[in-house]
């Protein structure tokens, strides 16, 4: 005899709305980061060759203030928006999901 309702099959849990804004937060912050590191570490090679090819010391401020942390802030605003935007969706989703898994 086969039961119903198979017990290993996971339900869906109904989705909490304070779960939204830390995953928005965690992506942001490793988004950010990432784009931080990267960023530096082309700036400090484009330095590096600049100051080789002029014949002077480099000087890793520009790398930095001038190039690395705009570019973060700028992609940092970007990964936000799209972490909010694909965040609030899936947050829509597994709620109907879960209404419907109820229902029936």
């Amino acid at each position: 005899m086969t039961p119903s309702h198979d017990s290993r099959i996971p339900t869906l849990k109904p989705p909490h709305w304070y779960g939204v804004p830390v995953r928005i937060l965690l992506l942001t912050f490793i988004g950010t980061l990432t784009c931080f590191a990267i960023s530096l570490l082309f700036a400090i090679l484009g330095t590096v060759i600049v100051a080789a090819l002029r014949g002077a010391h480099p000087d890793m401020r520009v790398a930095y203030r001038a190039i690395a942390l705009p570019m973060a802030l700028v992609a940092g605003c970007v990964v936000f928006a799209g972490a909010t935007i694909m965040e609030v969706r899936r947050y829509r989703q597994v709620k109907a999901l879960s209404a419907i898994e109820r229902m029936s």
